[in-house]
């Protein structure tokens, strides 16, 4: 009978209990031992829970702290130099200290740098390396978890990045080649593999992902060279588990592999089976993707039984495991505590429990067992409902979408215009000071939300209690200086969670939490049906802030992409049909929000870059419609309102001329934490608007002091002109407390003050006019 497994598990619980054991741990209100407790409850919790509903074999060591890649840079002694003494002392201090940097005891670390997995609203920790790196295990947290597994009864699989993705991930801080250091890292890795044999593990799964990706022949070879260190190693069988699509032209590479199974993405890279089945030999185990490890919806089980029985009936039961397509880390626990949920839409989803429960079926399905006909009968009739529902179409937004014109993503005039008209409009010195939106969702704002959503708290009170924060929050950036305030943002829970409960074709879940890094964690919308906007959603806010103070209130939204990305987004017809929906809902926003005064719109758009396709030749395609729904959202205003977005961790080298069709008058980027380094590609651009490279990492609990941002402002402005400069942190101050960001903006502000005083003999106090 065929084996049901999973490639890995949400890791925060089904009430975010790791989230919470985190942020106490943090806080010093419990110890190491209380947070390893509560990290072992829930791994015994998801081992019970996926053998419950139906996986024969679990994975192990998918769990993490903080982030898996960490663990792998931990686990290999990939520390950099300026955390040894640290991690030495208190290795789980250390750890974190990689993870969100640590000020205290006299101590000021800054974090690793933080970049999305793949095309994944996932955060991970990017390793740093250099030539002189030696690699050893340190701990061994991959035994010690099997060996938990084991005890508790689970048949278990231990999971760990494979060697390749590893380096290939891995940033080098001296320039050299990462994968030099390929033959270091191989006996770690044997090494590694020995103790996990000797302690009784029967399979490892070691993840390639980049094997999904274009690669060139360096990588090829050290592919080659790598796996065939690891067979000659005493060892148990290893899985390599490709996902995020298809190999494509890797394929005879990693069916060449001296590896005893292979597992391929049949989701997002359905038409590979039969190349798969071609190429695999006949010795190998087949795992099979057969359910969205990354979408929410119910598979079509039906399709999936077809690719199951061609599949075992070339490998045969024995050598074919029916899987997710990827890990289940992308997607929420368990579906069955949504209670509240839409129950015709709650029949059409599946979350993670569930997904295993359809991999069960399946392979009851292909041993014939008389049972599985009727669940069979029951996700096909689900499926029938999805696709006969008349609440998922709306013809006035089929009607919009066909009106639309290319004049309809194209401002009124070029950039040169716009910002003379902007500069008479709003006088702003040079190095203008803002913040990217949010501010400090405090314990009492929390509460307060939550108040109101639970009819404790009257809507009256409620918006009272928001109007004294924003007035509060409005002060404050008067009162240190900031050129351009924000509102705050106190009425939001989440920057695209708020928009898609405002908006038609949204649904939300009580607990479909994600991880999006460390204990952040996110509630993505469901977008189920068409999308319009019934109403407008940010102007009372914005308008009531702008009451407060003459300087320019600068408009706050999400943009189309960044929403589409960060929601469980329907499958039933292309993305770029949904996101152009939606950038027609934000225009409508924008044109409100100038109608009401509002001078300046942000449009943030953090996953432009997170959305790119991972092989090249497919790039062109999704960056035409992507660019081009920002610029639907953006493009029905007057020139003289100024259109900002944002984009945090990001590499911007390989897009940089979309980011420039963006058009958006003012752009704000992380740099902080690469210490300027992603502002080079639009230095070696020439990029002509204007920019904001973040000085202020607000994703450390560490506070940047004047002198280390007006460091970080000298090295923008010897490569930018002073006239294209903004000063601000790095993304919103959502996630920080007050005390940090009072220190930290004042800081900030006191930095821009003093690089202006430092260049007003050169240009001028005021901001000249281009040439």
């Amino acid at each position: 009978m065929s084996t049901t497994t999973t490639l890995g598990f949400p890791r925060i619980g089904v009430k975010r209990e790791l989230k919470r054991a985190l942020e106490a741990h943090w806080r010093g209100d419990s110890d190491a031992a209380s947070l390893q407790a509560t990290a072992r409850d829930l791994r015994a919790r998801h081992w019970a829970l996926q053998r419950g509903a139906g996986a024969d074999v679990v994975p192990c060591n998918d769990f993490s702290l903080y982030d898996h890649v960490l663990d792998a840079a931990f686990l290999f002694d990939a520390i950099p130099q300026r955390y040894r003494a640290l991690a030495d002392a208190d290795p789980l201090a250390g750890y974190f200290a990689m993870a969100r940097g640590h000020q205290r005891g006299g101590i000021d670390l800054h974090a690793l740098e933080m970049t999305k997995w793949f095309d994944t609203n996932y955060h991970y920790l990017v390793p740093e390396i250099d030539a002189a790196q030696q690699f050893r295990l340190r701990g061994d947290k991959p035994v010690t978890e099997y060996l938990e597994a084991k005890a508790l009864g689970f048949d278990a699989r231990p999971v760990i990045i494979g060697p390749v993705s590893f380096l290939k991930l891995a940033k080098t801080t001296d320039g050299s080649d990462a994968l030099a250091l390929l033959d270091r890292l191989l006996p770690v890795y044997a090494e590694l593999l020995a103790k996990l044999a000797d302690a009784g593990a029967s399979w490892v799964q070691l993840d390639e992902p980049v094997l999904v990706q274009d690669l060139d022949e360096a990588t090829r070879a050290a592919v080659q060279r790598a796996y065939a260190a690891l067979a000659e190693a005493r060892r148990p069988k290893l899985l390599l588990a490709t996902y995020f699509g298809a190999l494509g032209d890797n394929l005879l590479l990693a069916a060449s592999l001296p590896v005893d199974g292979l597992h391929v993405d049949l989701v997002r890279g359905l038409d590979q089976l039969d190349a798969v089945l071609k190429a695999l030999p006949h010795d190998r185990v087949l795992s099979a993707g057969l359910v969205d490890g990354r979408n929410i919806w119910r598979s079509n089980l039906d399709n999936a039984l077809v690719l199951a029985r061609h599949a075992r009936d070339r490998v045969g039961d024995d050598k074919l495991w029916l899987a997710p397509s990827c890990s289940l880390l992308h997607v929420p626990v368990d579906l069955d505590h949504e209670k509240s949920l839409d129950a015709e839409l709650r029949s059409w989803l599946s979350f993670a429990k569930q997904k295993v429960g359809e991999l069960r079926l399946l392979a009851d399905a292909l041993a014939g067992k008389p049972d599985a006909e009727v669940g069979l009968a029951d996700a096909r009739a689900r499926i029938v409902s999805r696709k006969q529902s008349t609440r998922v179409h709306r013809p006035e937004v089929a009607a919009r979408l066909t009106a639309l014109t290319p004049n309809d993503a194209r401002r009124g005039s070029a950039f040169p215009a716009r910002r003379k008209a902007q500069q008479a409009r709003f006088n702003l010195p040079l190095f203008p000071t803002t913040t990217i939106g949010s501010f400090p969702q405090t314990q009492d704002v929390r509460e307060a939300r939550a108040a109101n959503k639970s009819g404790k708290l009257p809507d009256a009170d409620y918006e009272a209690f928001l109007e004294t924060e924003t007035a509060r929050c409005v002060r404050f950036q008067e009162d240190i200086g900031l050129d351009v305030p924000v509102h705050g943002e106190f009425e939001r829970n989440d920057m695209v969670e708020y928009f898609g409960e405002l908006l038609d074709g949204f649904a939300f879940t009580k607990n479909g939490w994600v991880q999006s890094y460390g204990s952040r964690c996110v509630k993505p919308p469901v977008i189920w049906g068409d999308v319009s906007r019934p109403a407008p959603m940010t102007v009372r806010w914005s308008k009531f802030a702008q009451s407060l103070t003459n300087k320019p209130m600068k408009g706050m939204l999400t943009g189309p992409v960044t929403i589409l990305q960060w929601s469980f987004v329907r499958d039933d017809q292309e993305r770029a049909r949904t996101c152009r929906q939606i950038a027609l809902a934000l225009r409508d926003e924008v044109c409100d929000l100038e109608a009401a005064g509002i001078g300046i719109v942000q449009i943030d758009e953090p996953a432009l870059r997170e959305g790119l396709p991972l092989r090249r030749a497919d790039w062109k395609h999704y960056l035409d419609w992507a660019v081009e729904s920002f610029r639907i959202s953006a493009s029905g205003v007057r020139d003289d309102t100024q259109i900002h977005t944002h984009m945090c961790y990001s590499e911007f080298n390989d897009i940089i001329e979309a980011v420039a069709a963006m058009d958006a008058d003012v752009i704000s980027i992380e740099t902080s934490r690469s210490r300027m380094e992603l502002l080079d590609a639009f230095v070696k651009f020439r990029y002509p608007n204007e920019i904001g490279p973040g000085v202020y990492d607000i994703h450390s609990p560490r506070v940047p002091d004047k002198q280390e941002m007006l460091a970080l402002l000298e090295k923008a402005t010897a490569v930018l002109a002073p006239e294209q400069l903004w000063v601000n942190p790095d993304c919103g101050l959502k996630t920080r407390a007050w005390p940090e960001t009072r220190a930290a903006l004042t800081a900030l502000v006191e930095a821009a003050r003093e690089l202006r005083a430092k260049v007003a003999a050169q240009v001028g106090s005021r901001r000249p006019a281009p040439v």
